[in-house]
């Protein structure tokens, strides 16, 4: 369909920009960090074209002339403020006392989880898939956020979404060098920053009943039964506190001493970042289960290596996820 002053209808042009809306919600989700900023940039994208699709001549293909108003948009929305980061980036481990709580930064400060329906394609093939999910691990992502903004847009097009050298310069109207230049100086910077150990790839059978038996320990708060699905060295931790966890112990202790209050939860299963996920409801008082925390399950081998629970109830209703359990 002939795309600017042919165009018949709004719902046409509408149906033309939808088709791209999961592509570019990850690639501003690698850019921003926050799953929330990501649908709001995708939205100021699709009004900034609908706003210039007169002005669209069609030299360009329709996908790249959104790729670069939505990279011109996280360029905007990026400028001048600090990176998101993860609490393991913040500061040392802490033993399990509740006067860490103390230390809250605000929702800005952290990279935040978005559900895998809303980047990863639905007509893939499983090698597509497995890459788009690997491609927004929270390690990976907080590790982009090391990155120059212009040098994270040069590595993300080049290395997760292939575009080729020649069609990233002419979307940053920058030269081909000056390309290859940044992506060289993005991979040094990512090698040093991406300390990432999870399992990758598809869970396996003994992975999927050892998700099953952590759903389990948690629901019945057996804290003994749970850390022995952990790893030894397993990561927990909490945004929007700074604090993080590392070991068995500390976490037992955690969850036995400050963390109480989660005994009686029920959990909901979902995908968030390329992993297993669970939605995690608290008693409520007034009855049933309110919504507590998005956890999202890394896996390592037949182990868990870290559990972060992102305790936003925002994040719920972002994930299609029941606002309370009867």
């Amino acid at each position: 369909m002939a795309i600017g002053s042919d165009v018949a209808t709004a719902d046409a042009v509408l149906g033309e920009l939808e088709q791209y809306r999961k592509e570019l919600t990850g690639y501003c989700y690698r850019m921003l960090g926050s799953g929330f900023e990501a649908e709001d940039a995708v939205q100021e994208t699709f009004v900034r074209a609908w706003r210039g699709i007169d002005s669209f001549e069609g030299r360009s293909a329709l996908r790249s002339w959104l790729y670069r108003i939505a990279t011109n948009t996280c360029l905007d929305m990026l400028r001048g403020r600090e990176r998101r980061a993860r609490p393991m980036e913040v500061g040392p481990a802490v033993h399990a006392d509740p006067v860490h709580l103390a230390n809250v930064l605000p929702e800005h400060a952290w990279v935040s989880p978005i559900a895998d329906e809303r980047i990863v394609p639905d007509d893939a093939d499983p090698a597509e898939v497995a890459e788009a999910r690997e491609s927004i691990r929270l390690a990976f992502v907080a590790a982009l956020q090391h990155l120059p903004a212009r040098q994270r847009a040069v590595l993300i097009l080049r290395e997760v979404l292939r575009w080729q050298a020649t069609e990233v310069a002419e979307l940053l109207d920058t030269s081909v060098a000056s390309v290859n230049s940044a992506l060289q100086r993005a991979r040094a910077t990512l090698s040093a920053s991406t300390t990432d150990r999870a399992s990758v790839g598809a869970v396996t059978p003994a992975q999927q009943e050892l998700l099953a038996q952590y759903v389990e320990a948690f629901e019945a708060y057996d804290v003994q039964r749970l850390v022995t699905l952990l790893h030894e060295d397993a990561i927990q931790s909490m945004p929007p506190y700074a604090m993080w966890l590392q070991g068995r112990d500390d976490i037992a202790a955690w969850m036995l001493g400050p963390g109480i209050g989660c005994t009686g939860s029920r959990l909901l299963a979902t995908q968030a970042n390329g992993c297993a996920a669970f939605a995690q409801y608290r008693v409520d008082p007034d009855g049933g289960h309110k919504p507590w925390a998005l956890q999202v399950i890394e896996l390592s081998g037949d182990r868990i290596s870290g559990f972060h629970s992102f305790l936003d109830p925002n994040l719920f209703a972002a994930f299609g996820l029941p606002m309370h359990l009867d």
